[in-house]
């Protein structure tokens, strides 16, 4: 028979979701409604093709499992100060559960941070019904869909960086975007049109022309 982690069927994730949405604060209809797109997104064929191929050839430890193998939203609080942005997910990791740094290494490295800062309600996040909730912080990704190699190409990125507008012109408390290496760093730095445009260094600082700090990682 095969093996469904909990909290991870079909059946589950809508409500899931809906709850985890209603349990971080007031609700955010402009962050709603970009996380549907990028659930329902098909703008890049090779992605698609990808993130399905991994749900279809399971590594062993997750044999069974039932993969999201899907856009994969942001994740945290709708009313979030700092937004934190990876590259994308991981095909085995958010690409499975559903949710941002959600089931592999960099979720519990990430995850651990947050909660040691007071960010986040629990040390770990290991699937989308887990009771994770964060506070005063966003998880995204530069592009949503988990890419062969870890490693989108310009078109993929291009197509995908319109979310990651839409998600921090909604949230209007925004004061620092955290980018996590240097492909989201230079995306987020294109992307606010930050000029100079800053080289990619651990705990480098810019500032957006609408004051928005952003730190690289």
């Amino acid at each position: 028979m095969a093996r469904r982690t909990p909290g991870n069927t079909p059946a589950d994730r809508p409500a899931q979701r809906q709850a985890q949405r209603q349990a971080q604060g007031p609700a955010n209809p402009a962050l709603a409604a970009v996380d549907a797109a990028v659930a329902d997104c098909g703008r890049c064929p090779r992605l698609v093709a990808w993130r399905s191929a991994a749900a279809a050839n399971a590594p062993k430890a997750h044999a069974g499992d039932d993969y999201w193998a899907r856009g994969v939203p942001g994740f945290g609080d709708p009313a979030a100060r700092i937004l934190v942005v990876g590259l994308a997910p991981a095909a085995n990791g958010a690409n499975r559960t559903g949710r941002m740094f959600t089931g592999d290494r960099s979720g519990d490295w990430l995850t651990a941070a947050l909660w040691r800062c007071g960010l986040a309600n629990q040390a770990t996040s290991t699937h989308a019904s887990d009771g994770l909730e964060l506070s005063g912080v966003r998880i995204t990704s530069a592009v949503h869909c988990a890419p062969p190699g870890n490693r989108p190409t310009p078109a993929e990125r291009d197509a995908c960086a319109p979310y990651l507008d839409a998600e921090m012109a909604a949230l209007s408390d925004l004061r620092v975007v955290l980018a996590l290496g240097a492909f989201a760093h230079q995306v987020v730095c294109a992307r606010t049109a930050i000029a100079p445009r800053p080289r990619f260094g651990h705990g480098a600082e810019a500032t957006t022309p609408g004051g928005v700090a952003v730190v690289a990682s």
